[in-house]
């Protein structure tokens, strides 16, 4: 695989500065959002970034597994830990969600090897 998850959050965020400001209110209310739902709660912050991950094998969103691959492992994730989640995204996903859980190894052992 040719992709580079770093760069590819770099060239997100690099982007989205311009937005951000050209859209200061509605970026406000996501940023709370995401602040209040990825918050420690009920579940962790890391069983929160698992969903999330799960999540984004499920749209097939590389900027998504880029980010939130890269938070879990800020968070510690585990290789155990990614490959319990990844099971049951491709057991929900089938054979499209078995690429993207391909992606999010790639992702992690891109982000673990720069820890």
């Amino acid at each position: 695989m040719s992709k580079s998850f770093k760069i590819i959050t770099q060239e997100i965020s690099k982007t989205l500065q311009v937005f951000r400001k050209d859209a200061l209110e509605p970026m406000k209310g996501f940023d709370a959002m995401a602040k209040s739902a990825m918050s420690e709660g009920a579940l962790s912050a890391l069983q929160k970034e698992l969903i999330a991950t799960a999540i984004a094998v499920s749209t097939r969103c590389d900027g998504c597994i880029g980010f939130h691959v890269r938070a879990l492992v800020k968070l510690k994730a585990t290789r155990e830990q990614i490959n319990e989640m990844l099971s049951v995204a491709v057991y929900m996903g089938g054979g499209p969600s078995l690429m993207y859980a391909a992606e999010v190894l790639q992702a992690y052992d891109e982000f673990i090897a720069g820890s």
